[in-house]
């Protein structure tokens, strides 16, 4: 059993808990009185009778919490919160405190203990105190976090004005009231991280962590740990424990971005903390039980990653509970304009400057772009203007796009998409080769397929060796990336 700050009683330790202390008094009678009391609510207990004894225990094992004695002989309890707050800062400190030792507990307290208690001390105001100690270090924990994910800016709210967006906006809505598991859906760079955000934003969950990882940023050791935690000692550099990604978030939401590329071992444990709300700590024993809403986003076609046998069935129904999927920036023109000139405020406000206004060309090139990136491209092209910008208005020469824009243009020319009828192809067709057009046509095929070779080759007629053979030649010609 361990003491948590949500009181849920459970018989499993509870993530973000305190589950094992640190006893420090020289009276052998109050130790083991210390002892017993804090055992009998569960605590796993070590008691020493020195500060020296204590500091040595700490750099052996790790511990929640200390409870020391102000009063002791040789290192007393303030010379061991100093101690510890050059070796062992983050361990926090409870001090006992008699009648009469005021300016004592007092300078302890200045020093960071976190509480005190008065004695004589009973198992009921050792409850007290851990329980407060245990919801102090949580809020600190997520706060450090979010911090440092956050990097105190001012996350963006997501700017629809096409039906497709509107749509799915009302759709996260209405899944944002549910702890349902959500898989977002969609080309890199849609917005799929901002949908997510939307949803813990409308959910019950608000008030409580958002916690992000990408998954394809990590190796898979180094995700298992990100996500779970490790233990001292679980591997090389683990030089004290750590909690994860789910501990963190425990309460609120966890958003696992591009989950299509984790491994099939971290697919088994990932599918068990989902069913049954529980996990060990890379290189621990000790079961952990969180309460977690999952968000998933990813921009391969998992189906079909299940069909080959790349994920697993069993956890792609797990997450498919709720999905939604992102259309391409391409597929929602109406929203390209207010993205933009959202964008063009945002950045002119961190430069300290005005906001610039687009010329009707500016606007109608933005328009007619069409944004394989998405909106990120669309934020990176935006950004560019803005910072290079001698005047108070972005022109058509203020914007430049991506490497290659006269493929941009043949990928967006309806004549490839077969939209237009023979003549219009033609002319359409006139300033562009062959080869041009086959490179751009595969191209654009491979993005609606989100990569997957096997269906795109499928739907332009030919082997996915000749794809293949086709990618690699262009790749080695410096024609694709």
């Amino acid at each position: 059993m361990s003491i948590s700050s949500d009181n849920s009683g459970s018989s499993k330790p509870n993530s973000n808990a305190v589950n094992r202390i640190l006893v420090v008094d020289d009276d052998a009678l109050s130790r083991e009185f210390l002892a017993e009391a804090a055992e009998s609510l569960g605590l796993v207990v070590d008691a020493v009778s020195s500060g020296k004894a204590a500091l040595e225990r700490l750099s052996a094992r790790d511990y929640d919490l200390v409870i020391t004695d102000l009063r002791m002989p040789g290192m007393d309890g303030i010379e061991l919160i100093q101690s510890m707050n050059v070796r062992h800062s983050e361990v926090p400190a409870v001090v006992i405190t008699a009648h009469g030792t005021i300016e004592s507990t007092v300078q302890a307290m200045r020093l960071g203990a976190r509480d005190f208690m008065v004695k004589p001390v009973s198992p009921d105001s050792i409850r007290l105190v851990v329980e407060r100690v245990a919801h102090t270090s949580r809020l600190e924990r997520e706060n450090a976090y979010l911090r440092k994910q956050v990097g105190g800016g001012e996350e963006p709210k997501v700017i629809a004005r096409s039906r497709e967006m509107l749509e799915t906006l009302s759709s996260a809505q209405r899944i944002a009231g549910s702890d349902g598991t959500v898989l977002i859906t969609g080309e890199s760079g849609t917005g799929k991280e901002r949908v997510a955000s939307f949803v813990h934003e409308n959910s019950d969950r608000r008030d409580m962590p958002f916690i992000r990882v990408n998954c394809a940023a990590l190796s898979e050791q180094l995700l298992e740990s990100e996500l779970f935690g490790h233990e001292r000692g679980a591997f090389t550099g683990a030089i004290k424990r750590r909690e994860g990604r789910f501990e963190l978030a425990n309460g609120g939401t966890l958003l696992l971005d591009e989950i299509g590329e984790i491994s099939p071992a971290l697919q088994s444990k990932l599918l068990r903390v989902l069913q049954e709300g529980e996990f060990e700590r890379v290189g621990g024993d000790q079961t952990l039980c969180v309460n977690v809403r999952v968000l998933a986003t990813t921009n391969r076609d998992l189906a079909a990653d299940v069909a080959t046998g790349g994920f697993r069935e069993d956890l792609f129904y797990r997450l498919h509970v709720l999905p939604l999927h992102l259309a391409p920036l391409r597929e929602r023109t109406e929203d390209i304009l207010p993205l933009a000139e959202h964008f063009a405020r945002h950045y002119s406000q961190k430069s300290g400057r005005s906001t610039p206004s687009f010329t009707r060309d500016a606007r109608d090139q933005l328009s007619s772009w069409s944004w394989r990136g998405n909106v990120r491209e669309l934020e990176n092209v935006v950004q560019r203007a803005v910072v290079l910008l001698q005047g108070d208005e972005i022109t058509s020469e203020d914007l430049v796009f991506g490497p290659s824009p006269k493929g941009n243009e043949i990928a967006n020319d309806p004549s490839v998409t077969g939209v237009l009828q023979p003549g219009e192809m033609r002319r359409a067709l006139a300033n562009h080769t062959i080869c041009d057009v086959e490179r751009e046509t595969i191209l654009g095929t491979l993005d609606s397929t989100r990569g997957n070779k096997t269906e795109a080759a499928r739907r332009l007629g030919v082997t996915a060796r000749t794809l293949s053979n086709k990618m690699k030649l262009w790749k080695q010609l410096g024609l694709v990336a």
